[in-house]
C-alpha cells in the first residue's frame, strides 16, 4: 500500500474507496498510467472489502481472478477505486471495481473475484 501511495477514503459494508496519485512512480515507458497498477489498487480495494466482510480469525481471503479493460489513459493528478459487491457467498465474492479520475471519468472498469478460505491452524 505504502509503495503506490494508496490511500482508504470511504469504507463500508458493500463499498470500498481508495486513491492513489498519478506520477512517475507508476507511469509506464510513454508516461501513462501502467495498468498494472491500476490493476493492483484494485486487488487492492476489493481484497479489503472482502476482508472486511469475513470472519478474519477463521477465514483468509485470495484473489481468484482479475480482469481489466482499461479505457482512459491518465498521466498525472489522482485516480479513486470503488469496489462495489455484486455477489457475497459464503465462499466466493465478486467485486466491481470502477477506477476514475478527479471528474468522475472512467479510467479503467475491473471485476474482482475472492475466494473465502479456512485459516490453517
Amino acid at each position: 500500500m505504502e509503495t503506490l501511495d494508496i490511500e482508504f477514503i470511504e469504507i463500508s459494508e458493500n463499498q470500498v474507496v481508495a486513491s492513489m496519485p498519478v506520477n512517475s512512480r507508476v507511469h509506464q515507458p510513454m508516461g501513462l498510467l501502467h495498468g498494472g497498477a491500476s490493476v493492483a489498487l484494485a486487488e487492492s480495494v476489493g481484497s479489503f472489502a472482502s476482508l472486511l466482510s469475513i470472519d478474519a480469525e477463521n477465514f483468509e481471503v485470495r484473489g481468484i481472478e482479475i480482469s481489466a479493460n482499461h479505457l482512459k489513459s491518465k498521466k498525472e493528478g489522482v485516480i479513486r477505486a470503488i469496489a462495489k459487491n455484486i455477489h457475497k457467498g459464503k465462499t466466493t465474492h465478486l467485486w466491481e471495481i470502477r477506477i476514475v479520475d478527479e471528474q468522475d471519468d472512467l479510467i479503467s472498469l475491473c471485476k474482482l473475484t475472492n475466494i473465502v478460505l479456512p485459516k490453517r491452524k
